[in-house]
């Protein structure tokens, strides 16, 4: 208990303003379009419950920060909720309000703001890593085996040192770090690998070997190990072009890493241990801030990369369920019905506060709360 108040008032800061500006790229996301379509938006809040300070724009939009720094929302004219439910008041609008409500946009137009707000935290990701790219390099190590390790998943594959990894898993690899990527998230998984030894091309298999990391802060994770060691590695600075195509395929890959992890957890072959809440983002935020600027820019990307996902997930009360509504009514010709709009809009509250809980739970297992707990009990 005492190392959870010890990290949230060490990290906290950075945890903030990490937070911050991430849900800000969100919401600006569905905003912004939102006004290039001719919605009225009332409220663009960074965070939940009371306001602390905010202003009023000259188009009548009160921008404000809110007490609960767990996210944000930005509610529109016609609204009942920050969930942008339609409220009562929807159906006896003038043709003049009608004009500026987000209820009575086309079904087209209303799925393109909802979109803009996953979108947004994308383009960030390709924003930051394209900046990061041109001015301080992109990592860079050729995937060539420098050294096999005896008995290792890579030695029993029948991999050698010296061998370039073409392909693994079905994906192409270019660099060392993207063979770390897939490995990582592997463990006991079988994976196709294609390697270039010499003047030839070899197809093997290998399985990656499930072992307990701990980084330089203690955090222990299971994670797939394949018993090889690469060069040093460099970082090789961009031009602007480059930059931002290899800015877009590193963003790719951390996208459809992430689903193959999530995949993984859905199928039972990965455990959900090292599904982490706000706790761990906490303490991950501080510890990239030690680690300096860099690291922090990296953190970013992929927690903005995350929450664009996880708000496209076709989950009710998400941006992901209202993009399912919008197909339905799309191929229906007319919205779903309020009441089956209500159930769906419970369904959803009820998973996403069991995600959290459950990821709350991850949380304190790892920080040792539930040692805590049982040492209280037993001496009771």
């Amino acid at each position: 208990m005492h190392q959870i108040v010890n990290y949230a008032s060490t990290y906290g800061g950075t945890f903030l303003v990490v937070l911050t500006v991430l849900v800000f790229v969100h919401e600006f996301g569905h905003y912004y379009i939102a006004r290039r379509n001719g919605v009225r938006v009332d409220v663009f809040s960074i965070g939940f419950g009371p306001e602390i300070w905010g202003f009023n724009d000259r188009a009548g939009t009160r921008w404000k920060f809110s007490l609960i720094p767990l996210g944000g929302y930005v509610k529109m004219f016609g609204d009942a909720d920050a969930a942008s439910r339609p409220g009562a008041e929807t159906r006896s609008m003038t043709p003049e309000e009608r004009a500026v409500s987000f209820h009575y946009k086309r079904v087209g137009q209303r799925a393109a703001i909802v979109v803009a707000g996953p979108m947004a935290n994308f383009l960030f990701a390709i924003v930051a890593l394209s900046l990061l790219f041109m001015f301080y390099g992109q990592p860079y190590t050729p995937a060539v085996l420098q050294q096999v390790e005896p008995d290792s998943a890579a030695a029993v594959a029948g991999l050698q040192a010296g061998d370039r990894v073409l392909e693994l898993g079905g994906h192409k690899i270019e660099r060392f770090e993207d063979l770390q990527q897939i490995i990582a998230i592997s463990p006991d998984v079988t994976l196709d690998v294609k390697v270039q030894r010499g003047d030839a091309q070899m197809d093997l298999s290998v399985t990656p070997r499930a072992v307990e990391s701990e980084d330089r802060f203690g955090n222990k994770s299971r994670i797939g190990r394949l018993g090889v060691i690469r060069g040093q590695d460099e970082y090789h600075r961009r031009d602007p072009l480059n930059a931002v195509w290899a800015a877009c395929k590193a963003t790719w890959a951390l996208i459809t890493g992430t689903l193959d992890a999530v995949g993984q957890m859905i199928a039972g072959s990965h455990g959900t241990e090292d599904l982490g809440g706000p706790l761990r983002i906490v303490q991950m935020s501080g510890q990239m801030a030690q680690l300096g600027l860099v690291q922090v820019i990296w953190f970013m990307t992929v927690l903005s990369v995350n929450l664009g996902l996880i708000n496209l997930f076709p989950v009710p009360m998400l941006d992901g369920g209202h993009l399912m509504y919008y197909g339905l009514e799309a191929l229906r010709g007319r919205p779903l019905g309020e009441r089956a709009q209500e159930y769906g809009f419970r369904i959803g509250l009820a998973l996403v506060l069991s995600l959290m809980i459950f990821a709350t739970w991850n949380d304190l297992i790892h920080f040792g709360v539930g040692s805590f707990v049982k040492s209280l009990i037993s001496k009771v």
